[in-house]
């Protein structure tokens, strides 16, 4: 799962991405509302932690503008104890959820659960391609034989391209997914996980394989 944090905070949003990334989330920081805006805009989160009172666009307004465009991303609002007011504009606006501080952080991963549980139940908890299942909820990968648990970066490359089987995704889509744009990780970091993809699948005598274009990407096709 990757995250959005936008708080404006910095010591603050340093603290959660490392909590969250210790919950084997992916975690994305922005400080402004502007930024809030561009990076939603990608399409790359499955979640967003969201400040109201940010410099550039507040929280409120970041929230009308993407529910506006139809972008219904699950957005967690977080406020201060006194903006009753805002907390109840942000839940009319399209909040899924709001977080009042001071937090524990227990409280947030457990709301950042809730929220995403909802939109892996809105869509399919289960994705089946071949002879394989990819479970959303408990990140197992299943075959007639046998069932794995995959690690979190695992599961989210094969559930990108078990999501669309036969297209091709590049390494700088599975970078930008997974790992981030601020990542200073090497490009070569995505054939080491389809590496460690291919072996399990082969474990589980899967009739699909991850296969290769070259200087393209990778796609998930039904053995020949």
């Amino acid at each position: 799962m990757r995250i959005l944090l936008a708080e404006d905070e910095k010591e603050l949003s340093r603290a959660l991405v490392a909590i969250l990334k210790h919950n084997n989330y992916s975690v994305d920081a922005v400080y402004n509302g502007q930024d809030a805006l561009d990076y939603i805009d990608t399409g790359l989160y499955d979640g967003v932690v969201l400040d109201i009172m940010m410099p550039k666009v507040d929280g409120i307004t970041v929230l009308q503008t993407i529910r506006k465009q139809g972008n219904s991303v699950p957005v967690i609002l977080l406020t201060a104890k006194s903006e009753i007011d805002d907390r109840v504009l942000g839940l009319d606006s399209g909040a899924d959820d709001y977080l009042t501080k001071p937090f524990s952080t227990k409280e947030l991963l457990a709301r950042i659960r809730a929220m995403t549980r909802r939109k892996t139940e809105t869509t399919h908890s289960v994705l089946t391609f071949g002879n394989i299942c990819l479970d959303r909820t408990t990140f197992e990968l299943s075959s007639p034989s046998n069932t794995i648990k995959l690690a979190n970066k695992e599961f989210q490359m094969l559930e990108m391209l078990m999501t669309t089987p036969s297209k091709i995704i590049s390494n700088e889509v599975f970078m930008e997914k997974i790992w981030g744009y601020d990542s200073d990780t090497d490009l070569s970091v995505v054939w080491v996980y389809i590496s460690y993809l291919r072996k399990k699948l082969a474990s589980l005598n899967a009739d699909i394989q991850i296969k290769a274009t070259r200087n393209r990407g990778y796609s998930l096709e039904m053995m020949k």
